[in-house]
């Protein structure tokens, strides 16, 4: 199974628009994150998780030529946006299926009415087929068990994803013992550190690297990374062995 990292920015991406913070004016390639969404792929299978304003960016330099699912994480804007960019999908495949919370589909069927609606649709707008993801409830995309983490995002219910021995979470702040034990014996973990200082609704640095030790799995990943956090290469020198900062475009085999 491949996992592609599309983006590990966070909501406004890095470079921030008329930022001068150093970290937004860095010539490392490493440090320029769109948001965030990976790619993961297996023989017939292919899904992407999060779907944001960075999306037509994202597939064209991927390469990813089909989906056999989105799955979304949550409602927010820099998760979601990139929505009517799956128009090329549905064009090749027909209806594109979506899998989210009941909460996320309402929020998408009102900000994308034009997708959504089943009559009178606009010539040329995509189709999807919808799918409530509940918690404790397994489901099936293609020949993969999809395990959902239930979490929360500040006051904000969220889902992280386990696909065999890989796990992807992001935005989260809290999540319960329960759901904790769902993540045990993973070969990957991918989990969200915004930056050193604390925040209300994302784990900083330290709350990252805390649940990674408390999850113990082979190799972890971090994400939906700010400019804050500082630079690349000077934020990995300073991680435990096994703990790296994903980057934009980064691909790995597990």
């Amino acid at each position: 199974m491949k996992i592609h990292f599309l983006g590990t920015g966070t909501s406004q991406g890095i470079p921030v628009i008329g930022s001068n913070h150093s970290v937004c004016l860095s010539n490392d390639l490493k440090d320029k994150r769109l948001r965030v969404s990976v790619w993961i792929e297996d023989i017939d299978f292919s899904v992407i998780i999060d779907c944001g304003p960075d999306f037509r960016q994202q597939m064209l330099t991927s390469k990813c030529s089909q989906i056999d699912a989105i799955m979304f994480t949550h409602e927010h804007a820099d998760h979601t946006a990139g929505l009517d960019d799956i128009r090329p999908f549905f064009f090749k495949q027909g209806n594109i299926p979506v899998y989210a919370h009941q909460r996320v589909l309402d929020n998408l069927t009102k900000r994308f009415d034009y997708i959504f609606q089943n009559e009178n649709k606009y010539p040329g707008a995509p189709s999807v087929n919808v799918f409530s993801v509940v918690p404790n409830q397994p489901f099936s995309v293609q020949s993969k068990t999809i395990i959902p983490i239930n979490a929360m995002h500040g006051n904000l219910q969220v889902f992280g994803y386990r696909i065999d021995d890989f796990a992807y979470l992001t935005d989260i702040k809290t999540i319960e013992d329960q759901e904790i034990e769902k993540l045990k014996g993973l070969k990957v973990l991918v989990i969200n550190a915004l930056r050193e200082e604390p925040h209300n609704t994302h784990f900083n640095l330290k709350e990252a690297l805390d649940f990674i030790h408390l999850v113990q799995p082979k190799k972890a990943y971090l994400t939906h990374i700010s400019h804050l956090l500082g630079f690349h290469e000077e934020v990995q020198k300073k991680l435990p062995e096994n703990i790296y900062l994903a980057y934009d475009n980064l691909e790995i085999t597990i």
